[in-house]
């Protein structure tokens, strides 16, 4: 079987949440008998093999309201899909639903839902007729949550032929933190800290972050880099947060160590643009307790309030800084809660657990094109 991935951008151009789920799933699915590749826009494309799937370029001409535009496009996935058995779409993106409207794949196709359309809400006005006529002629309708699913509008009329496949992250793909990496930061940082590790974008909440750790007095290290860095650099200069470390971006093994060595996960998304929460299952997979918030999103289903960590009020300071104090007072319950969040991972957000998932349900696809799908959480 041969699957076809579009979504508006991928390796070597951006490796992000969605980037990173659709490798799992390529790599991951040709143990099923599967073979994938993956077709994205590139300002300079040029096709690569990436590990057992290739990553397909199509010219990117000119981006806006963080869509990409390509003229290109419609002629690649023509071709591409014309040697598909089924098209995967990831959503959101609009220029996709363009694409999908003007050349019919004449395949199956699903589309994985991965986020409302939340910050342009006055081109969604403009968007939601095409992306209304793009939902309702997909096949079938992947969420990757029950949260997600009763929380959106949109989602909720199209729940009969939605199902649900959590995101999954694979153990083996991370590397062990060595003795040195760890040796290390133990040296340069306090001997307990929270741990956040995310892109700088205006819904991650890291500007809450810093007000809750001046607050609890707390140290916070913060791994990642993006818009609000410079911003938030600022905020924590003009307030003197001693207590405040910027690390920026860092390969796997250092992060890996950071996971190692911390007290636990602050992950203070408090928009719905936060749709899942892969840093959350990373955090699990390390056995680490989280404190997140309540946004209605999958957030909250990685993150159980009371047993793998503390699920909080969105943009609430002061909320944070208490969870984060209770749990820096109770190196016990933390303990308890990272216990569970491990075996949690295990059962639920495993790479393998979502890629059979799919599997299952490409097979269903091709086979039984015919077939209405209903909502199967697992």
């Amino acid at each position: 079987m041969r699957v076809l991935h579009f979504f508006k951008t991928y390796w070597p151009d951006t490796f992000g949440g969605i980037e990173r789920t659709i490798h799992a799933l390529a790599e991951g699915s040709s143990e099923h008998g599967i073979k994938s590749s993956v077709l994205s826009l590139s300002k300079v494309p040029k096709d690569r093999e990436f590990g057992n799937h290739m990553a397909y370029k199509a010219k990117l001409d000119f981006e806006f309201a963080s869509t990409g535009f390509s003229r290109d496009v419609f002629r690649r996935f023509r071709d591409l899909s014309a040697a598909a058995d089924i098209v995967h779409y990831h959503f959101p993106w609009p220029w996709m639903d363009v694409v999908h409207s003007f050349v019919d794949p004449g395949k199956p196709t699903l589309v994985t839902y991965h986020s409302d359309v939340v910050k342009q809400k006055t081109l969604l006005l403009l968007y939601r007729p095409l992306m209304k006529h793009f939902l309702e002629s997909v096949d079938h309708i992947v969420t990757t949550s029950p949260n997600y699913l009763v929380s959106s509008g949109i989602l909720q009329r199209f729940k009969s032929k939605t199902s649900v496949i959590p995101l999954g992250l694979d153990e083996t793909s991370y590397p062990a933190a060595n003795n040195e990496a760890l040796a290390r930061w133990r040296r340069d940082l306090p001997p307990t800290f929270f741990l956040f590790v995310g892109v700088l974008r205006y819904y991650k909440g890291a500007h809450i972050l810093l007000e809750a750790s001046r607050i609890s007095g707390l140290p916070v290290v913060i791994v990642g880099e993006g818009p609000m860095e410079v911003t938030l650099k600022e905020t924590a200069r003009q307030q003197a947060l001693s207590n405040i470390f910027f690390l920026g971006a860092l390969p796997d093994i250092d992060k890996a160590a950071l996971l190692e060595l911390c007290l636990g996960v602050v992950f203070p998304s408090h928009l719905r643009s936060e749709a899942f929460g892969l840093t959350l299952v990373e955090s699990a997979m390390f056995g680490k307790p989280m404190i997140s918030c309540e946004i209605g999103t999958g957030t909250s289903y990685v993150n159980l309030d009371g047993e793998t960590g503390l699920v909080i009020p969105p943009a609430n300071p002061a909320a944070l800084a208490a969870a984060m104090t209770r749990l820096a007072n109770d190196p016990v319950t933390a303990s308890e809660y990272g216990s569970k969040a491990r075996v949690r991972y295990l059962q639920m957000f495993t790479a393998k657990r979502m890629v059979s998932g799919y599997a299952e349900l490409y097979r269903m696809l091709v086979e039984h094109k015919d077939v209405v799908f209903g909502q199967h959480p697992p």
